[in-house]
């Protein structure tokens, strides 16, 4: 891999992994747009990596409270509003953590055409758009309920399919509930967490058996920048989706995936 190889796939995946356009989307482009050879699975857990410790960095403190909370919880003690949201991050990863078990190969290798992807992209972009403006309410990620996080964790699931977004579905599900964008977009970070830890299990597993010799320094380089791009990219989205709402994004999903359909076809 050259240097700027490692930088254009860094920071694709720091960004895209949290906004609501579709990681998977734009990295199958990125080969398709270049003569790059595939950068590997070591580098793909270096990517996870990276975007991992943005999120526990960024999120730090209130990780911190609901460790705490949640287990003093295990302990017999009141679940406070801490423990309980923790409780709900952990349940709501069972659905996507099953379905990715159960399809994974399916998904990886059949569901990956350009027609799957811009039609994901479109459907689930316009989806958004109602949700943002026809269903937003005003709870926060600790006032959701049981059956919320769970509602929430089966629309995860659908972010199986190349071009949904992990992080659209879920701030879509949870707007459809009648949370805030802010709640709604807090609440899909957290659940991140527990789903990249899940995912890059998985193909740590698969490269120990890989012999192929790893490279280094790209691997230290891609987990320093995608983890940079994705703290700064968590950031600024908070405050711009508090602001200006979701609108953008739909109108970038579907842009996207109207020129997926002309580039392919």
């Amino acid at each position: 891999m050259d240097w700027l190889q490692v930088f254009v796939l860094s920071v694709v995946q720091g960004v895209t992994e949290f906004l609501p356009i579709s990681s998977s989307a734009h990295l199958i482009l990125v080969p398709e747009l270049t003569a790059w050879p595939d950068q590997g699975l070591a580098f793909d857990v270096a990517l996870h990596v990276g975007t991992l410790l943005a999120v526990v960095v960024y999120f730090r403190r209130d990780l911190a409270r609901m460790c705490v909370s949640w287990i003093a919880s295990l302990r017999g003690r009141p679940t406070d509003e801490d423990g309980r949201l923790a409780w709900w991050v952990l349940l709501a990863t069972i659905p996507v953590g099953l379905m990715g078990l159960l399809f994974h190969d399916i998904i990886a290798i059949g569901m990956r055409s350009p027609l799957i992807l811009a039609g994901s992209l479109i459907g689930f972009g316009l989806l958004l758009s109602y949700a943002d403006w026809g269903k937003r309410g005003y709870r926060s990620e600790y006032q959701l309920t049981l059956k919320d996080a769970l509602l929430i964790g089966f629309a995860q699931a659908l972010a199986l399919i190349p071009g949904t977004s992990r992080s659209g579905i879920t701030i879509t599900a949870a707007l459809l509930l009648g949370m805030s964008r802010e709640g709604a977009a807090r609440f899909s970070f957290l659940l991140s967490i527990p789903v990249i830890v899940l995912a890059g299990g998985l193909e740590a597993c698969t490269l120990v058996l890989d012999p192929r010799v790893v490279d280094w320094p790209a691997l230290v380089s891609g987990t320093l920048l995608s983890g940079i791009s994705a703290f700064l990219c968590i950031h600024y989205f908070l405050a711009f989706i508090k602001r200006i709402g979701m609108q953008p994004f739909v109108v970038y999903r579907v842009v996207f995936g109207l020129w997926l359909l002309w580039f392919f076809w």
